[in-house]
């Protein structure tokens, strides 16, 4: 029977002044070893729900675990097993690339030898070695992207929270990043992972969850999913016909 790695019980937030809830009553299990994807149109609630998961935010109500870690009794055993990308880059520019992973690394412990051994892997794992000693602020947006990935990863978490991960990058960047994660998957590396990108989250995922207004309103895998709604032929189909056609991009 497959580890459960993340459980989430009955959670909720509502931000102050606000009449409605961010999240509300949201309960999910994750087991060892997914790829979770969490879609939903903007405002339904993912960003919320990741940061409460990440401890940048404190329910209002509900409670949740990772790695049986509570964030109210466990929260640096808790940030210790998780890894963060967040969409905007969670870097220094003025700082080289070796820098910046090694800068990141210190805060989870790693030093010495070790930390520089472990960034010089990291950087050529994703074609960067030959830039290592570059300020950062140099850097393309898919270069950037790569190493705000690695910064995240250096520590090895068990849980690794990527938002948008490949937003604003080139084809071959995007080709590297997804690789990468899969490697990282198949290391034992569980997911969570949201994105506009409905192809890309219909190929990478294991299984999805639909997020409307603070709800979880469908959970499976892709193709269950889309065998669950008539003539859909792709997630993107399935998403339409679940969150309405309207725009939501306000």
């Amino acid at each position: 029977m497959s580890k459960i790695v993340i459980h989430i019980d009955s959670l909720s937030k509502k931000y102050r002044g606000s009449q409605e809830f961010a999240v509300e009553n949201l309960s999910l299990t994750i087991v060892q070893g997914e790829i979770f994807g969490l879609l939903g149109p903007n405002g339904a609630g993912k960003t919320t729900l990741i940061s409460m998961l990440c401890g940048l935010i404190t329910p209002s109500e509900g409670t949740f675990t990772i790695h049986d870690f509570s964030y109210h009794e466990s929260p640096k055993q808790l940030k210790a097993s998780i890894g963060v990308v967040p969409q905007d880059f969670a870097l220094y520019p003025s700082l080289t690339a070796k820098e910046n992973l090694c800068y990141f690394g210190s805060m989870y412990g790693l030093k010495g030898k070790m930390l520089g051994d472990k960034a010089d892997a990291a950087l050529a794992s994703l074609g960067l070695a030959g830039y290592k000693d570059k300020q950062v602020g140099t850097f393309s947006g898919g270069m950037k992207r790569r190493i705000n990935l690695l910064a995240a990863v250096l520590h090895e978490p068990a849980v690794l929270f990527l938002d948008e991960p490949t937003v604003g990058v080139d084809v071959h960047s995007k080709k590297a990043i997804m690789g990468y994660l899969l490697e990282l998957n198949a290391q034992g590396t569980t997911i969570v992972y949201t994105s506009h990108h409905l192809q890309e989250a219909q190929e990478f995922c294991t299984r999805v969850g639909i997020i409307e207004s603070g709800k979880l309103w469908r959970i499976g895998s892709p193709e269950a999913l889309i065998a669950s709604i008539p003539q859909a032929n792709n997630l993107e189909d399935v998403f339409i016909d679940l969150t309405g056609r309207g725009f939501r991009d306000g």
